[in-house]
């Protein structure tokens, strides 16, 4: 009689592994790996608290990197990086707390984009936390960033927390506190591709729970006021191909890609937002506590094809500090801020 056990998915439980994944500025970078009882699995890097992959059934629903060299080099997109401690844009690198005008550091435009030059996403972070329960784990990372660093006011503690479940679900949550009154709005700038090989989004489809979008200057900034999308090409209530999306806006306006904030409504029970493939078979449900969705089109894997990549930011309205009613932003000492985004994978 053999000894030898027949193991079977359901024998397997929630686990953590790490590896090495190269060095950024002399450090190492470490990736963490959660797995479920399915052998599904997500991955995490360290550097730039990237969101490195999302792996179901053997095929991926996230847009990757193989090397660290291209999350940390110029043209790396903010691809799946976790961006703040502002996500989108400040307008002229400047807003008013409490009254006083507080000038940030510009990167592009003269304006602060995702946090500026020294942002989340350029940090290596530490893990504070590892836990495995039997059918969910998570991992934590921290960074403790003085306001010498980062040039935001206040000395901010963050941390960010990667989630995952035996039901193939993703959440991330953000938290910080500070020293000082300052800003935190971030989010995981995540590039979505369901479809087999990630070749292009001909096959990709969104739909977005809004019928509202931000009125943008050639800057992309807001002027503040919401424009009405319904029937135009940026109208995702229904399923929509990205594709066909594409083609209409560019008839309306001009544009050949997409880059623009839509107004939606915070919810844990109902998606601000839905990723799938062409057949509707695989995709990928998305939950936000704050108020805005950021789409954008991208082809970072290859310059020289059609857009592959489709990145959905929840965050706060962008520039909401500068624009009444686009939502509270400003982190208060003694007063921590959590937000969290959750990501549901079905299939069939």
């Amino acid at each position: 009689m053999s000894l030898m056990k027949r193991f079977h998915k359901e024998d397997y439980f929630m686990q953590i592994t790490s590896d090495k994944f190269g060095q950024v500025d002399g450090q190492d970078i470490e990736r963490y790996t959660i797995t479920n009882r399915s052998g599904s699995l997500i991955r995490v890097l360290t550097y730039g608290a990237v969101w490195q992959g999302f792996v179901v059934d053997g095929k991926d629903v996230i847009v990757h990197f193989d090397d660290v060299d291209h999350y940390a080099g110029s043209a790396n997109y903010g691809l799946c990086k976790t961006v703040g401690p502002v996500a989108g844009r400040i307008t002229n690198a400047t807003a008013v707390i409490h009254e006083t005008a507080v000038h940030f550091d510009a990167n592009e435009n003269g304006n602060t984009l995702h946090g500026g030059p020294h942002g989340f996403a350029n940090l290596i972070w530490e893990v504070a936390d590892k836990t495995v329960n039997e059918h969910d784990a998570s991992v934590t990372l921290q960074r403790h960033i003085p306001s010498t660093e980062d040039h935001f006011p206040g000395d901010v503690d963050a941390q960010v927390t990667f989630k995952f479940n035996d039901d193939n679900e993703v959440s991330i949550t953000f938290e910080a506190s500070t020293t000082e009154a300052t800003l935190f709005n971030p989010t995981n700038h995540v590039y979505f591709n369901l479809t087999d090989g990630q070749k292009d989004l001909t096959k990709q489809q969104l739909q977005i729970n809004g019928t509202q979008l931000l009125e943008l200057d050639e800057e992309k900034l807001p002027t503040g006021k919401f424009l009405d999308l319904v029937g135009t090409g940026y109208d995702f209530i229904k399923p929509t191909h990205v594709t066909d999306a594409l083609d209409k806006i560019e008839k309306e306006t001009g544009k050949t890609e997409i880059d623009d904030a839509f107004k939606v409504t915070p919810s844990g029970t109902d998606p601000i937002a839905i990723v799938s493939a062409d057949d509707n078979k695989r995709r990928v449900e998305i939950y936000s506590d704050r108020n805005g969705l950021v789409v954008y089109t991208a082809n970072p894997l290859d310059d020289s094809k059609p857009y592959n990549a489709l990145a959905t930011e929840a965050q706060m309205l962008p520039d909401a500090v500068n624009h009444a009613g686009f939502g509270d932003i400003i982190l208060e000492p003694g007063k921590p801020k959590e937000y969290t985004i959750t990501y549901k994978f079905f299939e069939g």
